[in-house]
């Protein structure tokens, strides 16, 4: 009994050390870059469908427009991620990692209230798909 009781105590800490190891090894530069560059893109996408009216209520582009969007946006977004020294492929990849580690993306919009702001000023969902927390 006292064996069964040693091995999950010991599978537990060593749980409790890889899952906040991983939390801890978060660096705060590459912190900083993602959240700068998520706030820059929710930004740009928010100013990009303001005023979504143009094909009416409820009304959605057609396939030409819709691939003309996806164009256009995807090229800001490279211009955007480029200033951060950031590929599209590498922040789709690697944003999932980042914004999983929730304290260092606290504390770094802690460390810079203006940001914190901004953040939070992001919607919660990207265009009620949901997803990865505030803007993209």
């Amino acid at each position: 009994m006292a064996t069964k009781f040693t091995r999950y105590l010991i599978g537990i800490s060593l749980g409790f050390m890889i899952f906040t190891g991983t939390g801890l090894a978060a660096d705060p530069a590459e912190v900083g870059k993602f959240v700068n560059a998520r706030i820059e893109i929710g930004e740009m996408m928010t100013n990009y469908f303001s005023g979504g009216n143009q094909y009416g209520k409820g009304g959605r582009p057609d396939p030409a427009q819709m691939k003309k969007m996806g164009e256009d946006i995807n090229a800001k977004l490279s211009t955007l991620l480029a200033t951060h020294n950031l590929t599209i492929d590498e922040y789709r990849q690697r944003s999932p990692e980042i914004f999983a580690n929730d304290a260092a993306v606290k504390e770094y919009l802690n460390q810079h209230p203006a940001l914190k702001e901004r953040y939070e000023a992001l919607p919660f969902s990207r265009m009620g798909r949901g997803g990865s927390g505030r803007g993209y």
